[in-house]
């Protein structure tokens, strides 16, 4: 029997997205793992074990309406419900300084990290506004960079800055429909993506610092953690980072 509980994770291939996915599997879920790369989706699947059985692999395009619409017309016909929105997805620019940055590289985190979660949220709205029981959570990954930025990040700053906004409106958007929205900022979980900061990355003094990293489990621990509460509580937001990274204090 499917469980009861479905969650939909963007930017489930890899990383942050896959962690969550998996754990929210393991926590019971459906779990419907949307992002580009078919061939990523398919095997975070795989890694689920005998979990898999309760995994959906969706190929989606988040900067694109038709994608996102069609995402949340496939969970509509084979899941009937969504209970959890986590918005993960992300993308950064070349690290150079601001205004070296071209249009092009500037527009192409904005779609994906703020017009791609925008898009999602605004499915996701209709759906638990109308299913029965109606209501659900959405989590935003907003990142230590939706507080204070690193050097040369000014697009991907801007954009998780934005996403603070987006999961305040939310929340007050969908107060009257039984739908929460909280936020999690996350400080260097230790993925494939992050390897550099092990190796050495740019400080706000100009210096190379290797950055002290936290296990990714952790972070999708908490996740499951803020998915699982009833909706009468909430998360707003949660910061959680390697103890010893230089955030406290940063600059």
């Amino acid at each position: 029997m499917r469980p009861l509980r479905v969650a939909l994770v963007t930017g489930a291939g890899s990383g942050i997205g896959r962690a969550c996915a998996l754990a929210l599997l393991a926590a019971d879920y459906t779990v419907v793992l949307a992002g580009r790369r078919a061939t990523a989706l398919h095997d975070a699947v795989n890694a689920a074990g005998a979990n898999a059985t309760h995994a959906l692999a969706v190929p989606t395009d988040i900067t694109d309406p038709a994608s996102v619409a069609a995402l949340f017309d496939r969970i509509r016909s084979d899941c009937g419900r969504l209970d959890v929105l986590f918005n993960n997805a992300g993308v950064g620019a070349p690290a150079v300084p601001l205004d070296e940055l071209t249009i092009e590289q500037w527009q192409a985190v904005v779609d994906v990290n703020l017009t791609g979660a925008f898009l999602c949220t605004q499915q996701a709205l209709r759906l638990m506004k109308a299913q029965t029981p109606r209501g659900g959570r959405i989590i935003n990954n907003g990142s230590i960079s939706a507080q204070v930025p690193r050097p040369f990040t000014a697009p991907y700053t801007a954009t998780k800055h934005a996403i603070t906004g987006l999961t305040k409106a939310t929340s007050l958007d969908g107060r009257a429909h039984d739908i929460a929205c909280g936020q999690i900022d996350i400080g260097n979980a230790a993925t494939e993506l992050t390897d550099e900061m092990a190796a050495g990355i740019l400080q706000a003094n100009g210096s190379l610092l290797a950055e002290p990293r936290m296990d990714v489990a952790h972070v999708a621990a908490a996740v499951v953690h803020m998915a699982g509460l009833p909706l009468s509580a909430n998360v707003q937001f949660m910061t959680i980072m390697a103890t010893t990274m230089p955030y406290i204090g940063r600059g």
